[in-house]
């Protein structure tokens, strides 16, 4: 067993936030068990994560405080696999150390450990027909959300159980998005096939600093690099990043990034009153030409807003069928430019069509352009020429918003 102890003091996550802990892995390991033990009493917050010699091998943030890595299993959160001989770290995150500061305890074991049994997979529910929107010719819009998390980081449930709760929601598509770890990729493919819905590989790159949603089959993006790495690693990997939540408390976006990554969660479930103009001022300000998207941020029942959302639309290839080839096509369609969002799957909602605009389910609404140019929204299906180029939105009666599309 390797054991590191001390007290973590404010000056330490001043110099650096992600200490390494040392440790050797003899050859012939079958299993790594990692605890920590800390004093939370006094509003300490310590994050755990693990870096082979090979690379990372997964965070559990606060959600954990002990796992487990085999060749076989892990933790959610902690990816399989060959434990190489060598140098490995227990990464910590020191994010909130007291004035007199934290002590705490890492024990490293090596002894073999029993796999757990495995959680049952829910039943594939029934899902609602999906609401047909006009789209243009070739295409068709689908409902989808792009922020979520599950056992593999903070969320309370497990991949199936999420993609099931995807599927009776009427969703077509989700991307899971846990935190600092890709270790949920390895199930999305097989389960998305098993309740047919597209499941999206994501990663939120979570910092005290701000998130952002790393999207694609891409591997894992070092959180401790700067935001502008993030954004060129993603794109070298041929994904896509998107700005989370830029004005959600303290995990609001305050990274310098002087090239925009090319989405942003524009629309997250932490906007509690439409009627408040701050996402769309912050939109304004950052570059209506970058796309928005929406995210429910879902957790678990009770703490956050139920998938889908809000809802964001995504205009995808009309022939893509199956979850493998939605996936591909709704990543094709971020990539586009192709998105629309609305409060939820049967709210109003503004969709741009062929060069132009089509409002559906809004009668009465207004449509305000980049410009600040209003249009009346007359009837249940409304069409409208261009405006402005950037983003467009939808208003209600009252000012609040009713939908956002990229234009």
């Amino acid at each position: 067993m390797t054991v590191h102890s001390g007290r973590w003091m404010r000056d330490d996550r001043a110099a650096n936030p992600w200490p390494g802990l040392p440790f050797e892995v003899p050859a012939g390991t079958s299993a790594i068990t990692v605890e920590l033990e800390f004093d939370d009493s006094r509003g300490a917050v310590i994050d755990l994560g693990c870096e082979g010699a090979a690379g990372w091998r997964g965070w559990s943030g606060g959600a954990r405080r002990t796992f487990t890595v085999t060749r076989d299993w892990a933790t959610p959160g902690y990816v399989p696999g060959e434990l190489e001989t060598g140098l490995w770290h227990v990464v910590l995150g020191l994010h909130r150390v007291p004035v007199d500061g934290v002590e705490y305890r890492v024990s490293i074991s090596f002894d073999p450990v029993s796999r757990p049994a495995p959680l049952a997979s829910p039943k594939v529910p029934s899902s609602p027909p999906v609401r047909p929107l006009p789209a243009a010719e070739g295409l068709r819009w689908v409902p989808a959300d792009f922020h979520s998390h599950t056992l593999h980081s903070d969320g309370a449930l497990t991949v199936p159980e999420l993609a099931a709760l995807a599927v009776s929601r009427g969703l077509s598509a989700l991307a899971i998005t846990d935190h600092n770890t890709v270790s949920h990729h390895a199930e999305l493919a097989e389960v998305g096939r098993q309740y047919g819905i597209a499941l999206v590989p994501g990663q939120e790159v979570t910092t005290e600093s701000g998130h952002a949603n790393a999207f694609g089959d891409i591997g894992w993006i070092d959180f401790r690099r700067p935001a502008t790495e993030w954004l060129s690693t993603v794109e070298e990997r041929g994904g896509l990043l998107s700005v989370n939540h830029p004005l959600a408390a303290d995990c609001s976006w305050r990274h310098p990034l002087p090239r925009r990554a090319p989405l942003a969660e524009i629309w997250h479930s932490s906007w509690l009153d439409p009627r408040w103009g701050g996402p769309l001022a912050w939109w304004q300000a950052w570059g209506r030409e970058v796309t928005p998207i929406g995210g429910s941020d879902w957790h678990r029942s009770g703490s956050d807003a139920i998938p889908g959302t809000p809802t964001t639309w995504v205009a995808v290839d009309a022939e893509a069928s199956g979850p493998d080839e939605l996936t591909a096509a709704v990543l094709d369609g971020l990539r586009s430019g192709r998105t629309a969002i609305s409060a939820g799957l049967d709210a109003p909602v503004l969709l741009p069509v062929d060069g132009g605009l089509v409002a559906v389910d809004a009668d009465g609404a207004l449509v305000l352009d980049a410009e600040g140019t209003r249009r009346p929204v007359r009837g249940a299906l409304c069409s409208l020429s261009p405006g402005a180029a950037g983003g467009v939105v939808l208003f209600g009666h009252d000012s609040a918003v009713l939908s956002l599309c990229a234009g």
